[in-house]
């Protein structure tokens, strides 16, 4: 692909901002959210671990946050992408309420999302 075929979804600038947008928590508070057991509780449970595809994710997340953008490998990319889509969906299926103690927002917590921060 030439870089004048590039798109957005492809350019690692756009990537690095979309994702910095949708995370909203530094690693030091999604690292103490992931250690909880109400972070744990939630999400679709897919692997022969226990652990959450969104925990999961988190801890890569925790990982990403600490990476130089010149050390980002197309599959840190790829999972950036990923973790923006996710934020994104979920936060238009917010629903009506007080959802401070609720398994919608500690799943968007557990993706590097706190719908309650400001």
């Amino acid at each position: 692909m030439t870089s004048a075929s590039k798109t957005s979804h492809d350019d690692p600038t756009a990537i690095l901002k979309d994702f910095h947008a949708a995370v909203n928590m530094s690693a030091t508070q999604l690292t103490h959210w992931l250690a909880r057991d109400e972070s744990r509780a939630v999400g679709f449970k897919g692997g022969s671990d226990g652990e959450s595809v969104g925990h999961r994710s988190g801890r890569r997340i925790v990982r990403l946050l600490g990476k130089e953008r010149g050390a980002l490998t197309d599959g840190d990319l790829a999972h950036m992408r990923k973790v923006t889509g996710y934020v994104h969906r979920h936060l238009a299926q917010r629903p009506e309420g007080d959802v401070r103690e609720t398994h919608w927002r500690y799943s968007l917590m557990n993706w590097g999302h706190d719908p309650l921060h400001r």
